[in-house]
């Protein structure tokens, strides 16, 4: 099972960026503005697809890890697959990452008449934090204080890193206890109120995709599948009512309420679940899952393009009629909407074909040169799995 692609999960994915996608809009001040948009996000938000993002990385990772390093008979076979995965893991993300980080600062030195970019030292500070992988902190000290610069996205891919690189010390550690040990983890969270830093370091979304991987694994799993989304429209109805619940909690009436990001945790959970059996639930068949899904695939490249994207658009409007200018004034927002966006659909699948799917295939190489090597070795027999 855990090597099966999950279509289903893909279309999560691409809902997830969307939203994160929308909710950036909010700050990207198109000329003459987006008509309605403010109002209507005033009703709701979608800043959760980050934490539907969370819950689907921590299932999508914990379902092959967990099994491979409880199936691990040595402590050097087991330092031997973290290392393996540690490794897969870096090639698949670090160097698109890394690429972005570099093309937003040549951007804040190249093409940045307009001050889209942000300053030359918030940018340093804040590709400091992205290639070490402190991001998030960076971001909870910025936060409505002083600028982060335009790589700000960054801080949910430092947090999930810095769980990855626990996670298989907790599996360690843990063993059987470790259901207890997320739970636990998924409790203290659950009625606390989320400062800054607390939202940085927000752990219930990623602890809840390594359970429910856990759970797939049992026998209850295949007993609690919801087959009642089998019956016509019961699927994208419960897809649209958990997004459009998601949407009102993440919105500003809720702001000081302590158990939103909680609930927000646990109904992205509720989706992933139905999406986890790969049946078709939430969206049956069709031109739109399929736009989804190919959304979904390209998800972490659009993650990491969109904004680049948003600035190098306001920066090129800027360029082509200068703020105040009667010219700036008479450009339609939908037509710089459409340029961004066509732009992020292109770069992000420049990004999927020339660097993403290679330095992955990459990395598989890699780790499989390295198994290969161990298994020539004379004591070989003692580090298996």
């Amino acid at each position: 099972m855990s090597g099966r692609r999950i279509l289903d999960i893909e279309l999560l994915r691409g809902i997830a960026v969307l939203g994160v996608l929308v909710h950036h809009l909010q700050t990207m001040p198109f000329p003459g503005g987006l008509p309605g948009f403010e109002s209507a996000t005033a009703h709701g938000q979608f800043w959760w697809g980050v934490d539907l993002f969370f819950v689907i990385s921590g299932f999508v990772i914990a379902r092959g890890l967990i099994p491979l390093l409880r199936g691990c008979h040595t402590p050097q076979a087991f330092w031997h697959e973290t290392r393996d995965f540690w490794i897969r893991r870096a090639f698949r993300l670090l160097p698109s990452a890394w690429l972005w980080l570099l093309l937003m600062l040549m951007g804040t030195l190249l093409f940045n008449h307009s001050g889209a970019f942000g300053t030359v030292q918030a940018n340093l500070q804040a590709t400091l934090a992205g290639f070490l992988q402190f991001a998030n902190f960076r971001f909870a000290e910025s936060f409505m204080r002083f600028e982060y610069g335009a790589s700000f996205v960054y801080w949910s891919l430092s947090l999930e890193e810095q769980f990855y690189l626990l996670l298989p010390l907790l599996i360690l550690v843990c063993r059987k206890r470790l259901v207890w040990v997320l739970l636990v983890l998924v409790a203290v969270q659950l009625f606390t109120w989320r400062s800054a830093l607390l939202m940085s370091i927000r752990t219930d979304a990623l602890a809840l995709g390594v359970l429910l991987a856990m759970w797939s694994s049992r026998p209850s799993y295949l007993t609690w599948e919801p087959r009642l989304l089998r019956r016509p429209w019961s699927g994208p109805l419960m897809l649209i009512g958990l997004g459009a619940a998601v949407s009102v909690l993440a919105s500003t009436p809720f702001n000081l309420a302590s158990y939103r990001v909680a609930v927000i945790a646990l109904l992205c959970a509720t989706l992933v679940w139905i999406a986890s059996y790969n049946r078709d639930y939430l969206l049956p068949k069709g031109k739109l899952k399929q736009i989804l899904v190919w959304l979904g695939t390209r998800s972490y490249g659009i993650y990491l393009i969109h904004i680049p994207a948003f600035f190098a658009v306001r920066e090129g409007w800027f360029r082509f009629a200068p703020a105040g200018s009667q010219d700036m004034a008479m450009q339609p927002p939908a037509l710089a909407l459409f340029c961004a966006m066509t732009l992020i659909v292109l770069l992000s699948e420049l990004n999927y074909r020339l660097i993403e799917l290679p330095m992955r295939n990459r990395g598989a190489r890699l780790v499989q040169h390295l198994r290969l090597s161990r298994s020539a070795l004379p004591s070989s027999g003692a580090t298996s799995c």
